[in-house]
Parts: structure tokens; C-alpha cells; sequence
């Protein structure tokens, strides 16, 4: 029996491309009869982002200006209303350090709920402005998404995963990750970027014809 194509998503919560990208990916795979496999691995899109986060508007100024934060997210909203992602920007009022969120990610592929906690963290932060670096609110978020949440409330009062997250992070870092969503196919190539549907499916077909040919 054949292997299931493996597909390692490189992204972090807070980036809203890596939300387009996931849903993107979601219609590519709709559209197309294979067994995949998806893994998602960590990101920090800005390591310096302190444990308790940042006042989003003073954060959104100082990185970009007040000019360009104007129209910065009229492209995102374009994109998503194509494809059904309800970004709510004017609901966010924190950008959150994602370490936590990371481990919870992590965590949950021991329960094989990967894909759907980050479905539910992705909407908990872009649709609705919920802070997901708040242990409590990730900790609803995995119930909503099928995890016992009163032991996930426990396991993120630990040290527990800490050290292996940041070991997942730098090793996106040594292999060339500069940026995300970064789709990683079969262990073997790599697609960077929000790409559109046909184009994530067109490689994913040839990639797993290559791994089939050997």
C-alpha cells in the first residue's frame, strides 16, 4: 500500500496570507481524489512580539506607517472574499506572541486534530478578534475544535513541547523559510506563499507522480 503524500505547512497563526493559503489548499484538495497527509509546523512571524503581545493599532503603525496601513489590508480582503475567508481586521486589537498557539498546534497531531484546531485559530483571530495568545482562549478554541480543553488549559501551564517548538522554528529557519505560508510536498519541494488553488494542485499531482515514479 502506497504511502499518504505528505504535505508540511510551514505558517504562524498571525499571518493572515497563511489563513488564504490554507483555505486555498483546502479547495485544491476538495478538488482532487488523493490521500494527503497534512502536518503544520511553526513560524514566528516576529520573534520579538513579548509573551503578553502587543496593542495591534501602535504595532500595525510603528511596523508599516500610517499612510500604507491604510489600503495594507485591501489586497487580503480581495483575496479572501474570492474564496470565502471572513477577514474582520477592525476586530483585532491584539498581536499576540504565537509560542503558545505553536505548542497547542503541535500537541494536537498527537490526537490528529491538527488541521481543524488551526481552522478554529485561524477564525478565532482574523473573523472574530479574539487574542490567541490568551491560554483561555486557546484553550476554548481547542474544545471547539475537539480537544479536551480543560487538559489542554493544564498542558499550557507547563513547560511541556517549549523547547521542541523552538526547535521546529529554527529548523524551518536552517532549511531557507523566510517567509509563509511555505508548502512543503512530499519532503521535496517547496511552494512559498498563498498560492491559488490550481496552482497548489497542479503540484501537487506532479510531485506525488514524481514520488510514484521513484
Amino acid at each position: 500500500m502506497a504511502e499518504r503524500f505528505t504535505i508540511d505547512v510551514i505558517s504562524d497563526v498571525i499571518c493572515p496570507w497563511c489563513f488564504l493559503g490554507k483555505r486555498r489548499l483546502d479547495v485544491a484538495l476538495a478538488a482532487m481524489d488523493k490521500d494527503v497527509f497534512i502536518r503544520w509546523r511553526p513560524y514566528l512571524l516576529d520573534p520579538t512580539i513579548p509573551p503578553q503581545g502587543l496593542d495591534r493599532q501602535q504595532y500595525m503603525l510603528d511596523k508599516f506607517g500610517a499612510e500604507r496601513l491604510q489600503t495594507i489590508h485591501d489586497p487580503l480582503i480581495e483575496a479572501g472574499q474570492e474564496i470565502g475567508v471572513p477577514y474582520n481586521f477592525d476586530l483585532i486589537t491584539r498581536t499576540p506572541n504565537t509560542l503558545d498557539a505553536h505548542r497547542l498546534i503541535r500537541w494536537a497531531h498527537t490526537v490528529e486534530r491538527q488541521t481543524e484546531l488551526v481552522e478554529r485559530l485561524f477564525m478565532a483571530y482574523w473573523s472574530e478578534g479574539k487574542d490567541v495568545g490568551n491560554r483561555d482562549v486557546l484553550a476554548q478554541c481547542a474544545g471547539e475544535a475537539g480537544i479536551n480543553a480543560e487538559q489542554i488549559r493544564e498542558f499550557l501551564d507547563t513547560e511541556q513541547d517549549v523547547a521542541e517548538t523552538h526547535a521546529e522554528i529554527e529548523h524551518a529557519t536552517n532549511i531557507g523559510v523566510t517567509g509563509v505560508p511555505t508548502f512543503i510536498l512530499a519532503q521535496s519541494y517547496a511552494l512559498v506563499g498563498a498560492q491559488s488553488p490550481e496552482v497548489l494542485a497542479d503540484a501537487i499531482l506532479r510531485v506525488s507522480k514524481e514520488v510514484a515514479e521513484g
